[in-house]
């Protein structure tokens, strides 16, 4: 793991445990969420609620120490333009590569993946996501989902959603789909949602990261 001796966690543990300090002799990770836009603040309720340590990512020093990183929805073309402003592109790119455990929902999931055009992508995956597959926010919708983690279903929430395409050859792992789509994948250290679970009071899939973080 990497040394968590940065600056850490800008507020405390919602259930009054242990801080960052301790968590570093103990088993729970420190999570960063990337907070330059979208919905990081569910993300953080959500992985608090579970007991993990969070750290909000909103400049390149930010991502020191931290065993894991999850890039929230929102708008991926400002997500990325924000990215490049605040230093962040090359950093994230790097850390990804270096293989920190990275979870993207939505407009994180495509900022992670490939595809020409705009928004620009960190291609850590060749892993495509269609931005807006779906339609536009009036073509949202929620469906019940099977995902192979879980015995019971999901309820997935789909907003603005992109669709995935995963190209011949690529080493992937379909964890559910949609109407044939997949919608979570794992490709090496990255956990890729094309739906919002942060929406939903079910932590099973932020559990699902932060056991991966615990693993590496």
């Amino acid at each position: 793991m990497a040394d968590r001796s940065g600056q850490v966690d800008r507020g405390e543990r919602a259930d009054g445990g242990e801080s960052s300090a301790a968590a570093a002799h103990g088993s729970m990770p420190t999570l960063g969420v990337l907070a330059l836009q979208g919905s990081f603040d569910l993300h953080v309720r959500m992985l608090r609620s579970l007991g993990a340590t969070t750290r909000t990512v909103v400049k390149p020093v930010d991502l020191d120490g931290i065993d894991g990183l999850v890039l929230p929805g929102g708008e991926s073309t400002v997500l990325a333009r924000l990215a490049k402003e605040y230093g962040l592109l090359e950093p994230l790119k790097a850390a990804g590569a270096a293989g920190l455990p990275i979870f993207g929902t939505c407009a994180g999931a495509i900022f992670l993946g490939s595809g020409g055009g705009l928004p620009p992508r960190l291609e850590l995956t060749p892993i495509v996501f269609e931005r807006n597959a779906y339609g536009r926010q009036l073509d949202s919708f929620t469906t019940e989902l099977k995902l192979a983690p879980f015995e019971t279903s999901f309820h997935g929430v789909f907003i603005r959603a992109p669709r995935c395409r995963i190209p011949p050859g690529t080493k992937a792992r379909v964890l559910g789909t949609h109407d044939g789509d997949p919608v979570l994948v794992e490709s090496g250290n990255l956990l890729l949602a094309t739906f919002h679970p942060e929406l939903t009071d079910d932590p099973r899939v932020h559990q699902y990261f932060l056991k991966r973080c615990l693993r590496s």
